[in-house]
């Protein structure tokens, strides 16, 4: 497939394509519609930002409109977090368009009065988090006996988060017949046990290295004093172009940061888990459409963050694992852009700098602070290895002359900064 026009699409959805620009399938679009049209189970994996909503929306919404829809639920998409179920109900829209196909939010953060009107109005989909849609189904207040679809999204975020239990349960209250289309950035352990439990013989579908960010973000290291970070961060906001995605640690470092670069004069805007929804709503469509020029987020917040044109991502705050690392850098670098991805790290943290790089095959670019931030002597140290001390069945005093030195209790090369 080399253009949606060559899909047996619903005219009503082909004008709806080419209204949003959409005539060139991505890699992940042209390998996982086509067979999930035909009806069959999806795995995919690909980095964000590879057209993955698309690719379960189009087959999804197209299916519905092939058989007459009873009453009740007949969709379901699972996201991690409100904000990315709220985009996904967004390009939902767009392409159900005129088609007669509506969708209901389920989300937790927002009022359920609204939610539940909406399905008992005849919502076909439901685009929910695992949380509340649960909540709904163990209180009888929906019914997913009719669904027909039932799509993960950024299922490994998912089970991060701990929803595997409820996603099991709310697999369990859908029929067994139903098509699975499973999507997500990498397939790890527990990810692969829920593939090979509950989505049986499905067409794989896999694009790129899912293990490391993507060609076209240059991934920068700047080996600085904590002190220094927030200056660093001041001065490429004065002579860096674009906006800029910026992740904290802790909330309550997302959210000092933030005030911090708002009196420097950037407009920025936090967002995480503490955050009403429209806080949260506020700020990211604030960043979307231009107005704050800078986002400050957490790691629970990164997946719902599905904004086109991200020029820079700062590591401000190391991530806690390497595969975070990974999705907070492919925020930038969406749809065959350019982006940048800089992380500050102090002398203290270069073994986890060395953990993620080689966790990822990766290396990134040693970069020089400016002058006037880390004075005139910055250097970035190499790095050498020195071969541990081995036991032996002599004392550590016999093999030394009488000097007492370190033991290891492992063979294994020590790693020393000089």
């Amino acid at each position: 497939m080399n253009n949606f026009s060559e899909l047996a699409l619903s005219p009503v959805l082909q004008t709806n394509l080419l209204k949003h620009g959409f005539t060139k399938p991505t890699p992940v679009q042209e390998l996982a519609i086509e067979p999930a049209l035909a009806g069959r189970n999806v795995v995919a994996t690909a980095q964000t930002g590879t057209g993955k909503t698309l690719a379960f929306v189009l087959p999804l919404v197209q299916s519905l409109l092939a058989e007459p829809a009873p009453k009740g639920v007949r969709a379901v998409i699972l996201s991690p977090t409100r904000e990315l179920a709220i985009q996904i109900h967004a390009a939902f829209s767009k392409i159900a368009h005129g088609t007669g196909i509506r969708a209901a939010i389920v989300v937790g953060g927002l009022g359920e009065n609204p939610q539940l009107q909406s399905i008992r109005k005849g919502a076909q989909v439901v685009i929910a988090t695992p949380g509340r849609l649960y909540d709904f189904l163990s209180r009888q207040l929906v019914n997913l006996g009719a669904v027909k679809i039932l799509v993960l999204d950024e299922a490994d975020r998912m089970l991060d988060m701990g929803f595997l239990p409820t996603i099991k349960r709310i697999m369990a209250a859908t029929p067994a017949g139903r098509q699975t289309l499973f999507f997500s950035a990498t397939i790890e352990t527990s990810v692969r046990h829920l593939v090979e439990t509950h989505v049986p013989n499905a067409v794989r579908v896999e694009v790129g290295s899912t293990t490391r960010p993507v060609e076209q973000v240059d991934l920068r290291l700047y080996e600085i004093e904590s002190s220094q970070k927030l200056p660093l961060l001041e001065s490429m906001l004065q002579t860096e172009m674009g906006s800029f995605l910026v992740f904290a640690h802790t909330k309550h470092g997302a959210d000092r940061l933030a005030k911090q670069l708002s009196r420097s004069g950037a407009k920025t805007a936090a967002i995480h888990g503490d955050r009403s929804q429209s806080q949260r709503n506020q700020a990211l469509k604030g960043f979307q459409d231009g107005y704050y020029r800078v986002l400050v987020a957490t790691d629970v917040a990164a997946r719902g963050i599905h904004v086109e044109g991200i020029s820079h991502v700062v590591n401000y705050d190391l991530p806690q694992v390497p595969e975070d690392f990974i999705h907070r850098v492919g925020r930038t670098g969406r749809a065959g852009a350019h982006g940048t991805a800089s992380t500050f790290a102090t002398r203290m943290e270069r073994s986890e700098i060395s953990k993620i790089e080689r966790a990822l095959s990766i290396r990134m670019t040693r970069q020089l602070a400016p002058k006037e931030i880390v004075g005139e002597n910055q250097t970035m140290a190499p790095i050498v290895e020195i071969a541990a001390a081995v036991r032996y069945d002599r004392t550590p005093q016999q093999r030394t002359g009488g000097k007492l030195l370190f033991r290891s209790r492992n063979r294994r090369p020590v790693r020393r900064a000089i």
